[in-house]
């Protein structure tokens, strides 16, 4: 993807960090590559029609033409927006860049993080994604869920840390 312009492959997350304040990156989560086959199936597709515009008479070749570079440049819009979604941890908050013409941004301090539920779907076990689901004191917020994390497990153990260090949970009480 060398011949796109970095800002349309790279989102740029530290940008978005406040190093003024000390804030370093803990974890930067790309999507998992199973969010890539569905892309891949349609370009697939884009190429066989892509081979049946070289087969075609003159007269309709251009139907599968279109269609051909239509499923194309949809693939590659969908492969694309994939790749420009991250979710990164850092050592004060944990938040999320999206968007590929057009960025948003969601982010939550640590302290505002209540609970995270990791759900692992059949699927996700076998290929090793899950998703993710922030519960906070606020009602809607865009954190809430992120869908096709890799090793699920390790990054809510790496979320955890990283809340316990900030001496945002109490230290845990040994009975006895």
């Amino acid at each position: 993807m060398a011949w796109l312009p970095r800002f349309l492959v790279d989102p740029q997350i530290g940008r978005h960090l406040l190093r003024d304040e000390g804030e370093v990156i803990v974890d930067e989560v790309c999507k998992h590559w199973v969010v890539y086959v569905v892309p891949a199936l349609i370009a697939v597709v884009g190429v066989g029609f892509l081979g049946l515009f070289l087969v075609s008479s003159v007269s309709v070749a251009w139907l599968p033409l279109v269609i051909g570079l239509g499923l194309l440049s949809w693939a590659g819009w969908r492969a694309l927006a994939a790749n420009m979604d991250r979710f990164v941890i850092t050592n004060m908050r944990v938040f999320r860049v999206k968007g590929v013409l057009a960025r948003s941004l969601a982010t939550m301090p640590l302290g505002r993080i209540l609970d995270i539920t990791v759900v692992k779907p059949m699927t996700g076990r076998l290929l090793g994604y899950g998703h993710f689901t922030f519960e906070s004191a606020a009602q809607d917020q865009g954190l809430r869920d992120i869908r096709f994390v890799g090793s699920p497990d390790a990054r809510d153990l790496a979320i955890q840390r990283v809340v316990q260090r900030a001496g945002l949970r109490g230290a845990p009480r040994l009975s006895g």
